[in-house]
């Protein structure tokens, strides 16, 4: 770990105990209530996930909006293959693949036609909101209940949490392996640093930019199903501005959107303060509009934090 490295992930511990600090001083003893903590773990966990993919598209210098619009599409898809007659395993299998086909397609967009990824998935974000929007017409799609609507359950047998927290757990730990001691790992960040001298250096900058969004959506189709088991229902309004929270969270967490600097341990504590902002903001009673103020204001200072970071190292 290099020494900036631990400074910004330093940094952000440091702010998550703050922020946890200020919360638990105005929201009282409750909000380190073993319940409470275990609602931001489940809320945090679909945040989590999405985020650890956008982690990798950050890393890689570019950018993703679709990714709201994606889990609203898997909750979708899930319903529809569960109300079909399928079994969970393989709704869930179909939901998650939908979500890859999106970033996929998101990729092959970016790298065929030469467009910026802000453009691209600008696009695709309204394109698959508006299929979840068709497929759903327009409604939320009740769907059978299945093991799906257990997996952020309160847990209090041997797992000790929901099975889909660990499910997180297990898939921060293989993405950061896979970007830390992997060739795709170093062509990921060696794109986002400087793509022209990483073609230089014979990096397939093509190929790796569509594996990278394939991962996103994929990763996103998880969330997809996270959020799916919390609702029960295909739901094609759900996951609107998720992808502010989700850059926010890997913004926090020491990624820059310039490329070339992110870790899926920071993005996890980024999507940590998020989660403790919007529930301690919601406990203590504050109106909806101040907690959009205080989300909005953490997402500019993010922002505000990736500049000077950036300009000190040029």
């Amino acid at each position: 770990m290099t020494r900036r490295s631990f400074v910004d992930r330093a940094g952000t511990l440091i702010g998550l105990i703050v922020v946890a600090t200020i919360f638990g001083i105005l929201v009282g003893r409750q909000f380190y209530a073993p319940g409470n903590l275990d609602l931001m773990a489940r809320q945090a966990a679909i945040v989590c996930v999405s985020a650890i993919g956008m982690t990798i598209v950050i890393a890689a210098g570019g950018i993703d909006l679709s990714v709201g619009s994606i889990i609203a599409l898997t909750t979708v898809a899930i319903a529809i293959a569960l109300r079909a007659g399928m079994g969970p395993l393989a709704a869930a299998v179909a939901g998650v693949a939908a979500a890859a086909v999106c970033g996929l397609l998101n990729g092959l967009l970016i790298t065929r036609l030469n467009v910026i990824p802000f453009i691209v998935t600008l696009g695709t974000m309204l394109v698959v909101r508006g299929a979840a929007k068709g497929l759903a017409d327009e409604r939320r799609i009740e769907a059978p209940f299945t093991w799906l609507n257990d997996l952020l359950r309160a847990e209090r047998g041997p797992a000790m949490v929901p099975w889909g927290i660990w499910g997180v757990f297990a898939t921060a730990i293989l993405i950061a392996a896979l970007l830390r001691y992997t060739r795709f790992g170093r062509h990921v960040f060696a794109i986002g640093s400087n793509e022209r001298m990483a073609r230089l250096c014979g990096v397939a900058i093509p190929r790796t930019k569509v594996v990278v969004y394939t991962l996103s959506g994929l990763l996103t189709g998880l969330a997809g199903l996270l959020q799916f088991s919390k609702l029960s229902v295909g739901d094609p309004t759900v996951g609107v501005g998720a992808e502010l929270d989700v850059i926010a969270a890997v913004i926090i967490g020491g990624g820059s959107l310039t490329g070339g600097r992110g870790s899926v341990a920071g993005t996890i504590m980024g999507a940590a303060i998020m989660t403790i902002i919007q529930i301690g903001c919601s406990q203590k009673g504050l109106a909806n509009w101040v907690q959009q103020i205080v989300t909005g204001a953490i997402i500019v200072a993010a922002v505000a934090v990736d500049r000077v970071r950036s300009a000190k190292g040029h």
